[in-house]
């Protein structure tokens, strides 16, 4: 995910244009040409792959526009407390993200995700891709794409979670969101009950940040943050993604998902300066209903190996794992404060993440850096694209030579909404 270094400031200035072109349409126009197209938690999804989520949001058009627009906004409050020690009570506005997409002509599609983090301390580019297809099963996409590794990469969107912070291993182990430049292909089949779905691109990769950067650990997500990615891959070689996913309408999804790709400059103008190193990543996602959808299932399990050279630190680790399951069920679901398909929700997260699965060489004792962490929420949706949420976390982390853990309690209120 690339900081967005061109002129965001026009950015800002059309997108506010194309609003203030619906504020000033007749209100006829506006509700005749209005169209919402609302997910609700367990409803769509058995119809769909998660490799559907970039596209299964709700939009809005006007008229005869060519360009459909929505978004969403997460805002909430924290307090946070570790060991006795807190930092105080906190506003944040986590993000603002907004969605262009456009049907150019038939079978011709093209969106875009621009994110703005922490009021507009960074603005991203999430996902600019066309998509052309040729045939259900070949469908070619460029541009800007989200690799398809584990789930929660591509369906991150805040208003589909009664969770306020993100997965711990999607975004420490895996560097969810993790977007690169590239090209590929990706197709479903239907049969009955199944759906099957594939996607395989050729992106850029990550860069020399996985082991060299100020958190003094491998990581994924520090090796996703060169600011050249979108133009050149570091090692000047691609990096492979690919996924496959099956879905029973009546039993749930599951997918496999792998990618691969050398991280250093291991030559420069015709001269080897050092051996390939790969970064791999193996994911497994899951997600399930019970007793009529009031009861859903999610999880997500990594297992990421890097080529670390011999002379770097243990701290370094060669292997991380880590994975989350979430179970929500619906308490209520009726009329309530003048919204006809209210829901009360609540729910846990389980989460683990070890993020050094090595031996010291010393002692061959197991290296530590690992934590585990369960959120119980509790959530309000007074429509099925917007959510007020209530949780509590309590994580243990315990450092790299197995010390007594840290234990880290967080309160948060929050909302997120699809506008």
């Amino acid at each position: 995910m690339k900081i967005f270094t061109c002129n965001y400031k026009q950015v800002i200035k059309t997108v506010l244009c194309f609003f203030a072109l619906l504020i000033v349409l007749p209100s006829d126009a506006q509700n005749d040409s209005t169209r919402f197209l609302k997910r609700l938690p367990g409803d769509s999804a058995k119809k769909t792959l998660n490799m559907d989520a970039i596209y299964n949001r709700p939009f809005l058009s006007a008229g005869k526009l060519p360009v459909a627009i929505g978004g969403y906004l997460e805002a909430n409050t924290q307090y946070a407390v570790t060991n006795g020690v807190s930092d105080g009570f906190s506003f944040q506005f986590r993000r603002m993200t907004l969605f262009l997409s456009s049907t150019i002509a038939r079978k011709i599609r093209f969106l875009s995700e621009i994110e703005f983090e922490d009021g507009t301390k960074e603005i991203n580019i999430e996902f600019a891709a066309l998509d052309i297809e040729l045939h259900p099963l070949l469908v070619l996409r460029g541009g800007i794409v989200m690799n398809p590794i584990g789930a929660f990469n591509q369906n991150h969107d805040g208003p589909r979670w009664d969770f306020i912070d993100r997965p711990i291993s999607a975004t420490t182990i895996l560097p969810a969101t993790l977007s690169n430049a590239g090209f590929g292909i990706h197709g479903k089949y239907f049969l009955h009950n199944w759906v099957f779905g594939y996607e395989t691109y050729l992106t850029n990769g990550f860069d020399d940040n996985i082991i060299s950067n100020s958190q003094n650990r491998t990581s994924l997500a520090a090796g996703k943050s060169n600011p050249e990615k979108f133009e050149e891959s570091n090692s000047g070689l691609p990096m492979f993604t690919g996924k496959f996913a099956v879905r029973h309408r009546k039993v749930g999804e599951l997918g496999l998902s792998y990618m691969t790709g050398v991280y250093n400059k291991f030559e420069q103008d015709g001269f080897r300066l050092d051996n390939k190193r790969k970064a791999t990543a193996m994911a497994v996602d899951f997600n399930t209903s019970l007793l009529k959808n009031r009861i859903v299932i999610t999880g997500e399990f990594v297992k990421v190996i890097v080529e670390v050279p011999q002379t770097y630190s243990q701290l370094f680790g060669t292997q991380q794992l880590g994975g989350f399951v979430d179970l929500v069920g619906t308490l209520v679901q009726r009329k309530m404060f003048g919204w006809d398909k209210a829901r009360l929700n609540i729910g846990c997260r389980f989460e683990y993440v070890d993020y050094n699965l090595d031996n010291f060489k010393e002692t061959n004792q197991p290296i530590g850096d690992e934590l585990w962490s369960i959120v119980p929420t509790v959530a309000f949706r007074p429509v099925g694209s917007t959510v007020i949420r209530f949780n509590y976390r309590f994580l243990q982390q315990r450092d790299l030579f197995g010390n007594p853990p840290s234990n880290t309690g967080v309160i948060q209120f929050g909302f997120s909404s699809y506008f």
